[in-house]
């Protein structure tokens, strides 16, 4: 469990334990009723995100009767219904046998890899099932008893994966369709990717999320033949057209900057600004919308 390891003890700490849990179902089952009762906002992703830890957190509440597990699913839910952007597990907040955490991490990282690339974007409701599905893994992964459930989420996390364009082969536990094999997913072209790098309200300092985009952003021109990189800078709708303009300009150049710092040509940056022109999430005026606060990033061949 995430929040209550190790081995129980015996005697009169034993009732302690068990009271802990009763009080932490009675915690688990109010945030899993203020979960069941939040109106997601924010982008398709964080919305879609929402609505999978929803699911999530019911089940290990009311079916596996897991309260520790059910309140931090809850409370990613809550987070995500409110438009943060969650991460999937830190592979090293779970106990997990050596050959587990080295099939987590890479398994982690590759779905990140994929984020970073745009699928929050591109596919959002795939995304969360990605992310949830890797998130129930690595739980019944650490519990390490319900093997119908490890290799169920592993399955459904491998097969968002590569609908996401992640290009791995699946978990070797899970049983080949007798059909004929699906063909594998093509890599994403460069041209075709998107990299977005968002920003706070009213900011247009790169945060530690931003640098991790334009760090994969700089490897993967010295990988391509790319001929062009365009930066195009974007704000929400709060504030007046001139302002946004303007901080659109300063995302833009940021992004530009940290380019140009990690080795590309600032010859080949094409930088353009758009303001609240053209919103990933279409709002009213005067909105605080994080996933329209950003810069997108895309290359020509």
């Amino acid at each position: 469990m995430k929040t209550m390891r190790g081995t129980p003890f015996l005697g009169l700490i034993a009732v302690t334990t068990m009271v802990l849990a009763g009080c932490t179902g009675f915690k688990s089952q109010s945030e899993v009723d203020a979960l069941n009762e939040a109106q997601a906002v924010g982008s398709p992703f964080t919305q879609a995100l929402a609505s999978e830890y929803r699911d999530l957190a019911n089940r290990e509440q009311n079916v596996m009767f897991d309260y520790p597990d059910a309140l931090h699913f809850a409370r990613k839910g809550l987070a995500a219904s409110a438009s943060e952007i969650i991460l999937p597990e830190p592979v090293s907040d779970w106990n997990l046998k050596p050959e587990h955490v080295e099939e987590l991490s890479s398994a982690r990282s590759k779905l990140l890899s994929v984020m970073d690339r745009g699928a929050r974007e591109a596919n959002p409701a795939v995304a969360a099932i990605a992310q949830a599905r890797f998130d129930c893994w690595i739980e019944q992964q650490e519990e390490n008893w319900q093997k119908d459930d490890i290799s169920g989420c592993k399955a459904q996390f491998f097969e968002a994966l590569n609908t996401l364009g992640g290009n791995v082969a699946p978990p070797e536990d899970v049983m080949p369709p007798v059909t004929a094999e699906a063909p594998p997913v093509a890599p994403m072209a460069p041209e075709d990717a998107k990299y977005l790098v968002f920003f706070d309200f009213d900011s247009s300092k790169v945060d530690i999320g931003g640098s991790s985009v334009l760090d994969s952003v700089a490897a993967e021109i010295k990988k391509q033949n790319i001929s062009a990189v365009n930066v195009i800078g974007y704000t929400d709708t709060s504030g007046s057209k001139q302002y946004n303009k303007r901080l659109s300009s300063k995302r833009a150049n940021a992004v530009r900057d940290g380019l140009i710092a990690r080795g590309v040509g600032a010859s080949m940056l094409k930088i353009d600004s758009m303001g609240e022109d053209n919103l990933m999430v279409p709002t009213a005026d005067e909105v605080r919308e994080p996933a329209n606060r950003r810069t997108e990033i895309t290359f020509e061949k």
